[in-house]
């Protein structure tokens, strides 16, 4: 691990690491919350999310404008986002306005006072989300995938939650589930940019001394069984995401199949692209995906085209599915490497990817990996790996999702019948 970097459990169990950037200006400070989609309750869905809109609406002592206002009055940026696994609260700043920083994403993790008036108005904000999410459908379709790889589980419900649990859902509800999951064995601070360990681990232990100290709840285990979904829709196009049971983060194939990733829809000198777009004008958007989590993962092919050229895709597709399961060539591979790996060493340069980026992985790994193990185990991917990995995920049961006039998509079973020829 880099000098720069340095990681302290405080006495009440709390996680704080910083890395100092001498040569930016700003600072990245974030809390990071091991709590998401996948440890909501079915008549919870999408609590996870409405807490991290309700945490900008106000705390004992800000009002929302204050809070915005405060931040917006140094120049600063704040944010938060909700995943499957984590959700985080962060700001960037200029680097003497830490304490700012600090001070209000403890206020907003600790003192936030859920008014009546602000949850009903941000219920209104969130179910228009869900429509605006639904209006949009090379945004959904990857919704209805993820449920019909995991069903009736919280892998497989949306972040957003639904329609008729977000009308519902309790005040309650919301404080009792921050209470049992925003604990300090739950949470990791992270900060980086031009800044002193010493003092972020002062300003934490000032901000966030009133987070409970409760056990960390566990999460359900993810469960794939795969599945179809289809919804006919009058859209010009019909988008299709076809998937399959994939890697965990510390699964031994994890790099290869990063890598498979990229050489098969990562780019315009992927397979997917230059063989459905480029050669075939069959699309205009193609790409490969992976999506792993803590005991799982998913990889995936996005597509949105045509009607009749919905026809010609599938086959084409599945037989550069077929065919990278034994030919790769060390081109493909080496130019692969040099993207993720450029991945990587361009995210160091931006504070706010940094500091996700260590939170999160003392969260999977429990432990910074350092940037050079990375780069060396992108490296050590060999063909054979990539063709093992392409074999091992595509041999699997497939998760198919069809939106909109896709009446010549093959289902499942013509599907996995070519697959497995």
């Amino acid at each position: 691990m880099s000098d720069a970097i340095r990681v302290e459990t405080l006495p009440s169990g709390l996680t704080v690491v910083t890395e100092e950037m001498p040569r930016v200006e700003t600072v990245s400070f974030g809390a990071y919350v091991a709590a998401g989609t996948r440890h909501e309750e079915a008549a919870e869905n999408g609590v996870s999310h409405f807490l991290e809109h309700m945490a900008f609406k106000g705390t004992e002592t800000r009002s929302a404008v204050q809070i915005a206002e405060e931040i917006e009055a140094v120049g600063g940026h704040i944010n938060a986002y909700t995943a499957r696994e984590q959700t985080a609260y962060y700001v960037k700043l200029l680097k003497e306005d830490i304490a700012l920083g600090a001070d209000i994403i403890g206020d907003i993790l600790t003192h936030s006072s859920f008014e009546p008036e602000e949850l009903e108005r941000e219920r209104g904000v969130i179910l228009q989300e869900i429509g605006q999410a639904n209006d949009t459908p090379d945004d959904i379709i990857f919704d209805h995938f993820q449920e019909a790889a995991f069903p009736n589980q919280p892998m497989g419900r949306p972040t957003l939650g639904t329609e008729d649990v977000i009308r519902s859902m309790p005040r309650h509800a919301l404080t009792n589930y921050m209470r049992a999951h925003y604990g300090t064995r739950n949470v990791v601070v992270a900060a980086t940019g031009k800044l002193k360990h010493d003092e972020v681990v002062r300003l934490t232990e000032k901000h966030f001394a009133d987070l409970p100290t409760s056990p960390v709840p566990g999460a359900a285990p993810s469960d794939y069984r795969g599945g179809e979904f289809r919804e006919a829709r009058d859209l010009d196009q019909v988008h299709i995401v076809l998937g399959f049971p994939s890697v965990s983060y510390t699964d031994p194939d994890f790099y290869a199949s990063m890598m498979l990733s990229t050489l098969l829809g990562g780019g315009m000198s992927s397979r997917l692209f230059q063989e459905i777009r480029e050669k075939r004008g069959l699309v205009y958007s193609v790409y490969a995906f992976t999506a792993p989590a803590a005991d799982s993962g998913l990889f995936g092919i996005y597509a949105g085209t045509g009607e009749s050229e919905a026809e010609e895709l599938m086959p084409v597709t599945l037989e550069e599915l077929r065919r990278v399961q034994h030919d790769v060539t060390e081109v493909e591979l080496q130019r692969a490497r040099a993207q993720a790996k450029a991945s990587i060493l361009m995210s160091l340069e931006s504070t706010g990817s940094r500091c996700e980026q260590l939170a999160r992985q003392l969260q999977v790994y429990g432990r910074i990996v350092p940037v050079q193990e990375m780069v060396d185990q992108i490296t050590a991917v060999r063909t054979e790996d990539v063709c093992r990995a392409a074999a091992r995920i595509f041999r699997a049961k497939p998760t198919l999702a069809v939106l909109g006039p896709g009446g010549k998509v093959p289902g499942l079973p013509t599907i996995t019948e070519t697959l497995a020829a």
